[in-house]
């Protein structure tokens, strides 16, 4: 039997994802994840047919698990289910290899019809999002200055403008204080801020802080 990986700190929406998928799934068994170890640890000894993956874990670096399962099974279907804006993270995920992105806001019927592109081996795109991404093919260059950082550079402003400390961000993204000094400087450089003050204000502008947190 096929399976499909629900990963989600919160057992209410893995619980509830399941109800409203299982019965036009029947013949797939359902597993979880509360955390990213435990993801990886399913998506190492399991062949899935899909992951459902929510980018908002305590103690987990999302981009890193995503690289991580396409580095390890390239032909993995990932599908976010998130309530972060898709207009900030969706086109990220998109560019390192997901097959998708889904608020969890959606309609039941738009989130089955997420689930079951994504199953059938299409790739998954919102309207709305489908329209910005063709608007942006027009424009010669982007105007947002944090689609100059690399996926970890743009997972530390994350945590950054949630108001994490250094040490809080070593312990969710499992790296050394000295890496994400590092990182932290070089981000500050490309986006030319000289302080927090400042990289809050920047996010305000181009990420909508509210919904980044």
């Amino acid at each position: 039997m096929e399976k499909i990986l629900l990963v989600d700190d919160h057992s209410i929406i893995r619980s509830g994802l399941k109800m409203l998928l299982s019965s036009d799934l029947g013949h797939y068994q359902f597993e979880e994840a509360a955390n990213g170890e435990m993801a990886m640890e399913q998506i190492n000894s399991e062949e899935l047919a899909l992951i459902v993956l929510d980018i908002n874990i305590p103690g987990t670096d999302t981009f890193a698990l995503v690289e991580e399962t396409i580095r390890l099974k390239p032909n993995s279907r990932i599908l976010i289910f998130s309530m972060n804006s898709e207009n900030i993270y969706a086109k990220r995920f998109l560019k390192m290899g997901v097959k998708g992105y889904v608020r969890k806001d959606e309609p039941a019927e738009e989130i089955k019809n997420a689930v079951f592109t994504v199953l059938n081996g299409k790739r998954y795109i919102s309207k709305t999002l489908g329209e910005n991404l063709a608007r942006e093919m027009f424009e010669k260059n982007s105007d947002n200055p944090f689609d100059k950082l690399s996926p970890k550079q743009f997972e530390i402003v994350r945590f950054l403008v949630m108001g994490k400390t250094i040490s809080d961000i070593c312990s969710c993204m499992n790296l050394h204080s000295s890496t994400v000094s590092t990182q932290k400087n070089r981000i500050f450089e490309k986006l030319n801020v000289a302080n927090l003050v400042d990289l809050y204000a920047l996010a305000k502008m181009h990420l909508n802080a509210s919904t980044a947190a």
